[in-house]
């Protein structure tokens, strides 16, 4: 009786326990069999990972700048092959590698190997020739370098991106946190030695793209300002020039080049005084005469001097303390308004004006448009530039910053000032980047014009436009006039500094001109750092490249012909122009009768003109050929 008991409880308990072995069978193998098995998968798995896809970089209109490339890279499992010494052997011949040091790098004790740089980025060609040997332990793991379908365009603004796709320099380094990806990534389930489990389906992890950055530049414009900056380094022999273009009623820059260039993806084949230089935003200088337009526009707007009715008498110096400042003109310009000392680029004139204002005010004004700190452009590697201390900022240093020397600014500050000083007195603080979207289309963040301050009156504001027209069509920008467009602008001619005292015979010349005169939509800066072959002089390199800028990109701009223009005053070495006569609707005898002294080419049989080329009232030159088409 007590035996039965016995087996009965011990029955009992072994139905228990069967229970409880069954009840924890369902849990592992039923309800955490997902949670268990990721663990386990996470201890099998080796990822070969795939590159990140960075965001493109788009000019104002979404054409692409910057892309990328596809570029496979090789990943070896040693586990999976353990005969590296044929291996290497093999991939040397088709990577052009040496094979002992890939020997070398697959004999590593490790699960995975990286060949790199040997294997990373190789080309489709190389990808396709490895996969037909079938290399046991040998895997391709998708990559990314970045495309550049304008080659070197924008190349020191966009910067570069690194060995691992980070940004290094420019906008790629600027922004990197909004254009790095992440990439996918192939899980293969493989035991302690690294061969893959039976059974178990290799997995997929997606990573995500980076957002694209669009910026406000306008590729078309940059190309031709790119074309002309070339052109300018080999006819002058020049150090290097840069350009900016700006919409001066903005802020947004439109155009923005630095030369010598180079091709983002071969950064390491040049100096890096070239990659890591950003030229508009990163070099400062003394300004010049271009300066001058924030001293005439404080002049006016504290009503010191009257552009028309006041005359000033120039001799070719003025004395200031115990300093001499010339004129560049040396036996001086004589009796003139000081709309002719704006002209006549006179530095006499303009210490007056300075005199006038007083050293606190002009420190003030100075201070108002910008100078003595970044424009917070958000380009990388923008210079704040060097102004006077208020200690040191005497007599003869108050008389030289009155026409640009003794100073030090940046391009982009010239640009951000004389914006604000022709387009009614705002301050628009200058950016480059448009928009940010991610690769979904959804907008991170956009980017508005920002007004900073008011700094003169609309009515100043005229006043210097009126000026520096006059500049262009009667004073020394007279080579930046573009008929029609009423370009105004003002020359510079700077004597180069190194190591704080004056380079005997090295000059950076330049020119910042705008069109249209009476309602400013482009503001073009050029700046021509040491030019050779030619008198260096501002007018006579910087200013003809500036209108020709202006008369190109006039047209992408929208900008038609205006009236009222100030006619181009001929002086003697002039090319003798003429403005074309209407001829439609003539005979051929009537057109003979009129003793047109033109050249002019008939088309047609007809006897009547319908229609002719160039357009009626167009300046052209003697030589120049009139078309003509009959009915």
């Amino acid at each position: 009786m007590q035996t039965k008991k016995r087996l009965r409880a011990v029955f009992v308990i072994f139905l228990i326990l069967s229970c409880a072995v069954l009840i924890k069978l369902f849990h592992v193998q039923i309800i955490k069999h997902e949670f268990l098995k990721g663990r386990a998968e996470e201890n099998w798995d080796i990822e070969i990972p795939f590159g990140g896809m960075r965001g493109s970089i788009l000019d104002r209109n979404g054409e692409l700048i910057v892309g990328n490339q596809l570029a496979p890279t090789l990943y070896y499992m040693p586990a999976q092959n353990p005969d590296a010494q044929h291996v290497a052997s093999t991939l040397a011949e088709i990577l052009r590698a040496d094979a002992k040091e890939l020997e070398k790098k697959l004999s590593q004790k490790t699960y995975m190997v990286k060949i790199a740089p040997e294997g990373k980025n190789i080309t489709k060609k190389q990808a396709d020739e490895i996969a037909k040997l079938q290399i046991p332990g040998l895997y391709t793991g998708v990559d990314f370098v970045r495309y550049y379908p304008k080659k070197e365009a924008l190349s020191r603004l966009l910067g570069f991106t690194g060995y691992d796709g980070q940004g290094l320099a420019g906008i790629e380094y600027a922004y990197d946190d909004f254009l790095q990806g992440t990439g996918d990534r192939i899980r293969l389930y493989t035991d302690a030695k690294g061969i893959p489990l039976p059974h178990v389906d290799d997995g997929f992890k997606t990573g995500a793209e980076g957002a694209s950055v669009g910026l406000t530049i306008d590729l078309e414009m940059q190309q031709i300002v790119e074309r002309e900056l070339l052109q300018a380094m080999e006819k002058f022999e020049a150090t290097q020039a840069l350009a900016i273009v700006m919409n001066p009623k903005t802020g947004e820059l439109l155009s923005l080049a630095s030369a010598p260039t180079f091709h983002p993806a071969d950064y390491q084949q040049v100096d890096p005084s070239i990659y890591n230089r950003n030229l508009p935003v990163w070099m400062t200088f003394e300004p010049g005469s271009t300066f001058k337009i924030i001293t005439l526009a404080a002049g006016i707007e504290e009503q010191v001097i009257n552009l028309h009715k006041e005359n000033f008498h120039d001799p070719g110096f003025v004395r200031v303390a115990n300093a001499r400042l010339r004129c560049w003109k040396r036996e001086g310009h004589g009796q003139q308004t000081f709309l002719e000392v704006v002209e006549n680029s006179c530095n006499p004139g303009f210490v007056t004006i300075g005199q006038r204002l007083g050293g606190e005010k002009l420190n003030q004004y100075i201070e108002d448009f910008g100078f003595g700190r970044t424009t917070d452009s958000g380009i990388a590697g923008e210079s704040k530039g060097i102004l006077f201390s208020k200690e040191a900022f005497g007599p003869v240093e108050q008389a030289t910053t009155s026409f640009g020397q003794g100073i030090s600014v940046t391009p982009i500050q010239q640009v951000q000032a004389v914006a604000a000083a022709i387009n009614g007195g705002n301050l628009y603080k200058p950016y480059i980047v448009k928009e940010i979207v991610d690769a979904n289309g959804k907008t991170l963040r956009t980017f508005e014009p920002e007004l900073k301050k008011k700094v003169i009156s609309e009515e100043t504001s005229v006043q210097v436009r009126e000026a520096l027209e006059s500049v262009v069509a009667n004073g020394s920008g007279r080579s930046a006039f573009t008929d029609g467009l009423r370009v105004g602008g003002k020359t510079g001619t700077a004597q180069k500094v190194v190591d704080g005292t004056y380079k005997d015979g090295e000059y950076i010349v330049s020119f910042i001109g705008f069109a249209p005169a009476d309602d400013p939509e482009l503001l073009v800066y050029v700046a021509v750092d040491n030019p050779k072959n030619s008198v260096q002089f501002g007018g006579v390199i910087a200013a003809p490249i500036v209108g020709r800028i202006i008369e190109e990109i006039a047209p992408i701009a929208g900008i038609t012909k205006r009236e009222n223009q100030l006619e181009k005053d001929y002086r003697w070495g002039d090319e003798i122009t003429h403005r074309v006569p209407d001829l439609t609707g003539m005979t051929k005898e009537t057109v003979r009768t009129q003793l047109y002294t033109y050249q002019i080419k008939w088309h047609g049989s007809g006897e009547k003109v319908k229609y002719q080329m160039p357009a009626v009232d167009t300046l052209i030159s003697v030589d120049d050929v009139i078309h003509v088409y009959t009915e």
